[in-house]
This record gives C-alpha cells, structure tokens and sequence, in this order.
C-alpha cells in the first residue's frame, strides 16, 4: 500500500500543477479527493474480498451493507429494495439526498459480480506500482468506490447541500431477475424523477465516454424435419432440421453480418434423433445418428442493437429468413426482450462535450464519445429514453468477467477527481 500512496502523491502532484484551470472550489475538491484516497483504497480492499456473486445472496447484501455504512456518514438516507422470493436475488442499495439546487443526478453502480463462491478465489492482490487485481475490481467495485470517493469529498467540503442525488446500487446487475418489469421496476420509477444519469461501468480510460450502448435481447429457433433414412436426404425425405437450421443460421450471417452495431450469436444449437433443452439454463443433451436424418434442431441467441428500430428490423429480416424453409421442414423463431438499447442523443452528446470540459480543466485532455460497439447493455439503459445519460465513469482495467481481472492504479484517483468535480458542476 506505500507503494500505491507514493504513486498517487506523484499524480496528485501532476494534477496540482494544472489546478490554475479549475476554480477555487475545485481546487479543493481535487485536494480532498487527494487526502481521502487511502481511506477509499481501503474500502475499495474490503469489498473486492466479499464474494458478491450474483447468487450469492447474502455476500451481494453483505457488499450493500458496507457501503451503505459510508453513505449514512456523508448524509444520505438509506435504503434497501428488496425483491420478491421467487426471483431469488438480493435486491437493491439505495442512497439519496434532496434538495432544489442545479440538476437532480442518478448515479448508477452495481454490487454483484459474475464471479459466485464456486470460482476459484481472487483477492484483492498488487501486482505492480499500477496494476491491482481481484474479483470484480473493475467491474464494477472500482466504479462503487469512485462514487462514493466523490460523494465523500463533496460532502466534507460542504458542496452537497441542497443537491439531489440518487445512488442506486442494483444487486443482479450481471444476471438480472425474471421478470425484468419487476426487478428493475423500481429502478426505472425513481430515475424519472431526475434530470441527468450518470453509470459508473469501467472506463476507456481518461478520454472516452459512452453515450450510446448497444440493447441485448434474445432468440429461439425451432426447426422440424421428417425423420427417416440418410440415403434419402435430398430427395423425397427432405432436408432435415439441421440442414435447415444451419441454412438460416448462416442466411443470418450473410444478410444481416455487416449492418454496424448489430449482432448475433448464436450461442447452443442442438440436433439430432433426441433432444433434450433447457431453455432457462442454457444447456442440453442430444442423441443421434449418421443414417437417422435428424427430426428436431433447437438453436438459442442473442441480438444486440442501438436502437429500438434496428432491432425491429432485424427481427423482421430473421422471420422472412426463417420462413423460407428448405422442402421437408418447417421453423419458428421466437424473440425475447431483454435490455433495451441506449440510443446516441443531442442530450447525452451535449453532457459529454460538458465533460470534456472537465477533463481539459483538470489536465486530462479531451473525452470523446467511445465507440457504442464496444459495450455490452447495462443498467442505464433501461432508463436511456427518459433522460439524458453517460455511461464509463468508472474504474479502468482489463480481463472484466475472466480471471485475474485487473485495475488500473494510475488512473483510478484522477477518476474519482473527474467525477468529483463533474458532478459538483452539475449540481451548481
């Protein structure tokens, strides 16, 4: 840990030097943001050692709880909103102040992790002067810290009074709960109640912003053929299922592969003479033949688009696919929604140019919009129509859902300085 104080004491320093840039007042928060960074690298330490698996949950709660303890000292109420039984998750940790003062903000974390109690341990564990690794580090316990780090500086500068801001901290984030309408109900409700929503998921470092994320939904595909002997296949018996679903699959690819920020994978396909699919958990067994030609052929998938219009389009592409059967077969396909998209916006376009000017202020340079391709859905976009929104706040890193999954100490205290320090700008 000494090595990690006098790192950020040389950044610090860095930082100090362009501080002409910001106000008086911002000044200050970049130096309490300074002084109260050992103490967040502690927090940071104490959750990254919780298991908080989506599933495990009384360690997702157990993650809420210490947080929620930070949050009550820099006076916010505290809630937590629990879910149905039948859903089997934790639930959600939220954190508020109100008051009439500049732009109302949602701030957007999460708790769990993909990694549950079963996966091989990693603990919080410093590789290098830059580099920390641990279970959800960067994705997202590292964003968790930063809000709070910002909160924290705010408050004991006495910059929060009057604000509104709402941290919501869902508990299945990685693994959502079915129905959604259910689990993310209450999140939706209370975000509309707000001006602006700000997500802390990993940040592409110092100079990109997410304005846009791509939606996530889901595919089935049932296809039927005649069963009978091999040497017939062609001809009077008929294709069979899997030469029909392989014929679609790959007319997918064909006709809808290059369309930019929409893709497809299909992720099980199972056929043969018996097949036995588990939609829900995503897996199966099969049996089968080289003479049977196969009667049965299930493949499952997701789609995922940046807008509401291009998912409906493609959806409509798939069927007319779909439709034209091969002779001897027949096929469905059958679409699920999942996360909806977070489309570009003048709204969310005007934020992050606000942001640059942060950014610039405080010595990091320019942020630009990231490329909406490379990020999968997340929270945020469940509530993206209803107000403006940024997403990549959060902590830097690598590996995010893999083993040895890493956090970049370099950029992490300049992080909590742009958040810190955006959010007192737009709370003025």
């Amino acid at each position: 840990m000494k090595k990690l104080l006098l790192l950020f004491c040389f950044y610090g320093s860095i930082g100090a030097l362009n501080a002409q840039t910001l106000t008086a007042e911002e000044q200050k928060i970049v130096l309490q943001t300074e002084k109260n960074f050992p103490q967040m690298m502690e927090l940071l330490k104490a959750s990254v050692n919780i298991n908080s698996g989506t599933f495990n949950i009384q360690g997702v709660k157990q993650v809420g709880e210490l947080y929620a303890a930070e949050l009550r000292k820099l006076g916010f109420s505290i809630e937590w909103v629990g879910l149905p039984d039948s859903l089997k998750r934790a639930g959600h940790l939220v954190a508020y102040r109100k008051g009439k003062k500049g732009k109302k903000l949602f701030l957007i974390g999460h708790l769990d992790t993909v990694f549950e109690p079963d996966m091989p341990a990693n603990p919080f564990t410093q590789l290098s002067d830059t580099t920390i690794t641990g279970q959800g580090i960067n994705d997202m316990k590292g964003g968790d810290v930063i809000i709070i780090a910002a909160m924290k500086a705010l408050h004991e500068l006495n910059l929060l009074n009057d604000a509104t801001v709402t941290i919501y901290m869902t508990g299945d984030e990685e693994n959502a709960g079915e129905p959604r309408e259910v689990s993310r109900g209450d999140f939706i409700t209370r975000a509309k109640a707000h001006d602006i929503a700000l997500g802390f998921e990993g940040a592409n470092g110092l100079n990109s912003i997410a304005t846009a994320r791509r939606g996530s939904s889901g595919w089935q595909l049932e296809v039927e053929g005649k069963q009978g002997h091999s040497s017939g296949v062609f001809t009077g018996a008929g294709y069979g299922s899997i030469y029909e679903a392989s014929r679609i699959i790959n007319t997918f690819r064909e006709t809808l592969g290059k369309e930019k920020y929409l893709s497809f994978n299909p992720g099980l396909f199972m056929g043969g003479s018996e097949i036995d699919v588990n939609l829900e958990a995503q897996k199966g067994s099969a049996s089968g033949k080289t003479n049977i030609i196969s009667p049965k052929t299930v493949v499952i998938g997701d789609l995922r688009f940046l807008s509401e219009e291009q998912k409906n389009n493609a959806r409509k592409t798939m069927q007319q696919i779909t439709a034209q059967s091969l002779p001897g077969t027949k096929a469905r396909i059958r679409f699920e929604d999942g996360i909806p998209a977070m489309a570009p916006t003048s709204g969310n376009e005007a934020l992050a140019e606000e942001l640059s000017k942060t950014n610039l202020a405080l010595g990091f340079g320019k942020v630009t919009p990231g490329n909406p391709g490379s990020r999968g859905a997340g929270d945020i976009s469940y509530i993206a129509a209803y107000l403006d929104c940024l997403d990549g706040f959060g902590a830097s890193g690598k590996g995010a859902h893999a083993p040895g999954e890493v956090l970049n100490v370099k950029e992490f205290p300049k992080l909590m300085k742009r958040a810190a320090v955006f959010i007192y700008r737009l709370t003025r």
